[in-house]
C-alpha cells in the first residue's frame, strides 16, 4: 500500500470563497468618464449644500477600490458639510462608505460600527434602500468573520426589502446569501441563489454583478471537482472586472485563477497569479487578501518540496488572520500548518493544529475544513499507531465528504482508510477502501482522456478548414491587386487616348474614357464584394466542427460546459455575419467579437492559455471604427502555431493603445518565437497571414486616409519569449449626434 501521506493532497481550495462576494454590495465601479464628471459637477457647484454632500459621497465611493486615500478625503468633506446642514440622509450615506473603507482593510468590528450608525439614520428617515444595503453589508462582514448563520440572518433581512422596493440591488444580497452557503458545504441552496442572481444581473445589464456571480459559480464547480468549467468562470469574470478596473475584485479572480494552477501543477502559473493579488492586496492594505495569498504561496513551496519555506509562509498567514479575526479562514490555515509538519513527520505538533482547525470549523459550521481537519487528525493518528483514534477520524472525514459532495476528500478518505483497515489487519476492508480510492481516480482519468480525443479531433478539422480558407483569400487577394494595376493601366492609356483625340473630339473622347473607367471600377468592386463572400465561406467549416465539439460534450454529458459551448459559438457566429456586411464597424463590436473568439476556443482546447484584452481609456470604443477581421487572423497564429506541444504556460495578449492619432494593436504571446522554425509550416502560416493583412492594410490606408502597417518582431531581440505582432489600425471617427 502507499504511504498515507499520498493520499494527503487537497489542502489550499476554498480559503477564496470568502472572497467571492467580499465587495458585492456596492453597484458596478464607476467608469472613468463617470468620475471625471462627477469632479466636473463638484467644481462648478461650491456651494455647501445637499447636493455637494451627494457629489462627495458619490466620489468618494466610485475611490474606495481604488485609491483609499482620495476616498476618505472626499468622505470627510461631506461628513463636514452633512453634519453642518444636519443632512440625515447625506451623513448616513457618508457613514456606510466609511463602512466600507474599514471593511477592505479588514476592521471588521470597525466597519460594523460604522454600518449599525448608518443603519439608524436611515431607519430614522425611513430610507428603505439604504436600510437594505446596511443589512446586506453586515452579513458580508458577519461572513468575513467566520459568524456564517449570523450572516445568513442579515442576508435575509436585505432581501426582503428588496423584493418589496423592487430594488437593483437584489441581485447583490442573493449572490452574497448563495456564497455563504456555499461555505457551510450546501451546495443545492448554493446554486440556487448564485444562478437567481446571475439571471437577475444579466437581465440588468450589471456587469459587475455578472462578473461576480461568475465567480461564486466557478467556486462551487472547483468544490466539485471540475476545474476547467471553473477556470472559464473564472477567467470570463476577469476580463470583465478588468474592462470594469475593480482592482479588489481582480485580487479575487487572481487567487481564484492561481488555485486552479495550483490544482494542475501549473506552479509558475499559480505563483504569477497569487503575487499579482499579492501587490493589490498590499497597496490597499487588505489585510484579509494577504493572509489568503501568503496562504496560497505556501502551498506552492509545500508542493515543490520545500517545506521551511511554506512553513514561513503558512505562518505569517496566520498571524494575520488571527490578528484580524477571520474565523472562516483561519482553519485553512491551519490545516496547511498541520499538513506540513505531517511531512516532516512532527506528528504531535501536527495534531495540535488539526484539532485546533476542527475546533473552529465545527464552531463556524465550515463543513470543508472541518473534512480536511478530520482527514489530518486521521493520518497523524495513523502515524503514532493510535489506530482507534485513526479510525474515527477517517470515518468521520468520508461522512462528510460523502453527504456535501467533496469529490477529492471522498478519495483522500478512501485512501487513509485502505492505510489503517490493513494496519489493523482488516484486509477486507482495507480492500474495498484501496479499489474505492482507485475507482475515483480512474474514473476521472478515463473522462479527461474522452474530453481530449475530442479537442484533437476538432483541432485536426478545423485546422484543415482554416488552411484551405487561408489560400483561397490569398488567391483572390492577388486578383484584386492585378485587378487594381489594370485599372491604373488603363487609366493611363484612356489619358493618352484623349490627348490624341482632343482636336477632333473632346466630347467624345471623354464619354468613351467615362465608359470603360466605369466599367473597370465595376470589376474591381464585384472582386471586392466575391472577396467578402469567400471569407464568409469558412462558416461552414467552422459550423461543422463546432457542433462535432459540442456533440462530444453532449456526449460526454457535460451539460453545463455544452450550453456555455453553445452560446459563446451562437453570439461569435451572430458577430461574424454582422461584421462581414459593413465596411467598417464600431471597435467595441469587433472587441465583442475577438473576445468571445478567444474564449470559444480556450474552452475547446486541449491546453488552455491565459488571454487579455485591454484597450487604453483614451480610446472611446464607440467613437473609433475599424475595418473588420483585421486583428482576429493573428491570434488564430498565436493559438494554432505559436506553441510547441509541451509548453505548460501560454498567455495572448492583446493590447490596443493611441499614439500621436496613430490606432496601435499588438498581439503578444510567449512561444516559440517566429524565427525559431522558418521552414516549418507554422512560419509559413503566418507569413500568409501577414502578406494578406499587409496588402488589405495598404489598400484600407489609402481609403481611410490614415496610416496602416504591420510589424512582425521575434521577442528574443527583447530577451524575451515569442512573438509581438504591431498593428497600425486605419480608423474613422464616428460622428456624434
Amino acid at each position: 500500500m502507499r504511504n498515507v501521506l499520498t493520499f494527503l493532497t487537497v489542502k489550499f481550495r476554498v480559503i477564496l470563497l470568502v472572497f467571492g462576494s467580499l465587495l458585492v454590495f456596492q453597484p458596478a465601479i464607476a467608469q472613468q468618464s463617470k468620475i471625471d464628471s462627477l469632479k466636473n459637477e463638484l467644481t462648478r457647484h461650491p456651494q455647501k449644500d445637499t447636493l455637494r454632500v451627494y457629489l462627495l459621497n458619490e466620489l468618494a465611493f466610485s475611490y474606495f477600490s481604488r485609491d483609499l486615500s482620495k476616498s476618505l478625503e472626499y468622505l470627510g468633506e461631506a461628513e463636514e458639510i452633512a453634519n453642518a446642514i444636519q443632512f440625515k440622509k447625506g451623513i448616513a450615506r457618508s457613514t456606510y462608505i466609511l463602512g466600507i473603507t474599514e471593511a477592505i482593510q479588514s476592521n471588521f468590528e470597525q466597519a460594523l460600527s460604522q454600518y449599525s450608525k448608518a443603519l439608524k439614520l436611515y431607519q430614522e428617515v425611513d430610507d428603505k434602500k439604504g436600510i437594505a444595503s446596511c443589512y446586506n453589508a453586515m452579513g458580508i462582514t458577519y461572513k468575513n468573520k467566520g459568524e456564517l448563520r449570523e450572516s445568513i440572518g442579515y442576508f435575509k433581512k436585505a432581501i426582503a426589502i428588496e423584493e418589496e422596493i423592487e430594488s437593483e440591488n437584489l441581485s447583490a444580497s442573493l449572490l452574497n446569501l448563495g456564497t455563504t452557503y456555499q461555505v457551510l458545504g450546501e451546495f443545492e441552496e448554493s446554486v440556487s441563489y448564485l444562478k437567481e442572481a446571475l439571471t437577475i444581473a444579466e437581465a440588468n445589464q450589471n456587469e459587475q454583478r455578472v462578473a461576480y456571480s461568475l465567480n461564486n459559480l466557478g467556486t462551487v464547480y472547483f468544490d466539485q471537482g471540475n476545474y476547467p468549467l471553473a477556470l472559464e468562470q473564472f477567467k470570463k469574470s476577469l476580463f470583465t472586472n478588468e474592462k470594469l478596473g475593480d482592482s479588489i475584485s481582480m485580487a479575487h479572480n487572481h487567487i481564484n485563477l492561481g488555485s486552479i494552477y495550483r490544482i494542475q501543477k501549473e506552479y509558475d502559473k499559480a505563483i504569477s497569479s497569487f503575487e499579482t493579488s499579492l501587490g493589490i492586496y498590499e497597496r490597499i492594505n487588505n489585510k484579509q487578501g494577504i493572509s489568503s495569498t501568503l496562504n496560497g504561496i505556501g502551498t506552492i513551496h509545500e508542493e515543490r518540496g520545500d517545506y521551511q519555506s511554506a512553513r514561513d509562509y503558512y505562518l505569517n498567514a496566520l498571524k494575520i488572520s488571527k490578528e484580524i479575526d477571520t474565523k472562516s479562514e483561519t482553519p485553512f490555515i491551519l490545516n496547511n500548518i498541520g499538513g506540513v509538519y505531517l511531512k516532516t513527520k512532527d506528528y504531535n505538533v501536527a495534531l495540535d493544529y488539526f484539532e485546533e482547525a476542527k475546533q473552529i470549523s465545527e464552531e463556524i459550521e465550515s463543513k470543508e475544513t472541518l473534512c480536511g481537519a478530520y482527514i489530518g487528525l486521521a493520518a497523524a493518528f495513523s502515524k503514532l499507531n493510535v489506530n482507534n483514534l485513526a479510525l474515527s477520524n477517517a470515518l468521520a472525514a468520508n461522512e462528510i465528504a460523502e453527504s456535501s459532495g467533496f469529490l477529492s476528500f471522498q478519495k483522500e478518505a478512501a485512501g487513509i482508510l485502505s492505510e489503517i483497515y490493513t494496519a489493523t489487519g482488516d484486509y477486507k476492508k482495507a480492500l474495498t477502501s484501496y479499489q474505492r480510492f482507485k475507482l475515483l481516480n480512474d474514473s476521472l482519468f478515463n473522462q479527461n482522456n474522452i474530453k481530449r480525443i475530442a479537442q484533437l479531433e476538432y483541432e485536426y478539422k478545423y485546422k484543415q478548414a482554416l488552411d484551405s480558407a487561408n489560400i483561397r483569400e490569398l488567391n483572390l487577394t492577388k486578383t484584386v491587386l492585378s485587378t487594381s494595376q489594370d485599372l491604373a493601366k488603363t487609366r493611363q492609356n484612356y489619358l493618352w487616348a484623349i490627348i490624341g483625340i482632343l482636336v477632333t473630339s473632346i466630347l467624345s473622347g471623354s464619354y468613351v474614357f467615362y465608359q470603360k473607367y466605369n466599367n473597370v471600377k465595376i470589376r474591381n468592386q464585384n472582386i471586392v464584394t466575391e472577396q467578402k463572400l469567400l471569407r464568409s465561406q469558412m462558416t461552414p467549416h467552422f459550423i461543422f466542427n463546432s457542433l462535432s465539439v459540442l456533440q462530444g460534450m453532449i456526449l460526454d454529458k457535460e451539460a453545463t460546459k455544452s450550453v456555455t459551448y453553445l452560446s459563446k459559438f451562437s453570439k461569435l457566429l451572430r458577430l461574424v455575419l454582422e461584421n462581414s456586411r459593413d465596411k467598417i464597424v464600431p471597435l467595441i463590436r469587433e472587441l465583442d467579437a475577438i473576445d468571445n473568439y478567444m474564449s470559444l476556443q480556450n474552452l475547446a482546447a486541449d491546453q488552455s492559455y491565459d488571454n487579455s484584452l485591454v484597450v487604453d481609456e483614451s480610446i472611446d470604443r464607440n467613437l473609433f471604427l475599424i475595418p473588420p477581421m483585421l486583428i482576429q487572423p493573428f491570434i488564430e497564429n498565436a493559438i494554432e502555431h505559436a506553441f510547441p506541444i509541451d509548453q505548460d504556460h501560454r498567455q495572448i495578449a492583446v493590447r490596443l493603445r493611441l499614439e500621436e492619432k496613430k490606432l496601435i494593436c499588438s498581439i503578444t504571446d510567449n512561444g516559440m518565437g517566429i524565427d525559431s522554425k522558418p521552414n516549418q509550416p507554422s512560419a509559413n502560416k503566418k507569413s500568409l497571414a501577414r502578406t494578406i493583412t499587409g496588402e488589405r492594410l495598404k489598400m484600407l490606408a489609402k481609403d481611410f486616409k490614415t496610416d496602416g502597417d504591420i510589424l512582425i518582431e521575434d521577442r528574443k531581440k527583447y530577451n524575451e519569449h515569442g512573438t509581438r505582432v504591431t498593428l497600425i489600425v486605419p480608423y474613422r471617427l464616428a460622428q456624434h449626434t
